[in-house]
């Protein structure tokens, strides 16, 4: 009786690990918080030029989304993140300081390791 309550709590377990690790790896938990928040898409008027951010800490679709809304909310920029390569493309349409986009993006807990 007693190793059937140890295998039924085991499967138990292991259950809810699966479903935590799907949910993970899908964006809606985890390290992250998850959730199905969007942000808003921006648009610039035009694009004076673009550069790239290597961004650390991404890996999944919520700190995509959170990167990117940080860096959507300075006036003048749009940012479009590619997780594969832990990249934030970054479009001006005016000049602003790179300073400021790298301050926004490290105060929301992703270190910038390189801008090009």
């Amino acid at each position: 009786m007693e190793n059937l309550i140890i295998i039924a709590i085991l499967v138990i377990a292991i259950s809810f690990g699966i479903v935590s690790a799907v949910k993970h790896f899908k964006g809606q938990g985890g390290c992250c918080c998850g959730g199905d928040y969007k942000p808003k898409k921006k648009r610039l008027p035009h694009i004076a030029y673009q550069k790239t951010f290597k961004v650390d800490g991404m890996h999944c679709e919520h700190c995509k989304n959170r990167v990117e809304e940080v860096v959507n909310d300075i006036q003048g920029v749009c940012g479009k993140v590619d997780l594969k390569t832990g990249t934030l493309v970054v479009s001006y349409a005016e000049d602003v300081d790179d300073a400021l986009i790298k301050a926004r993006i490290e105060k929301a807990g992703y270190p910038v390791t390189d801008m090009q």
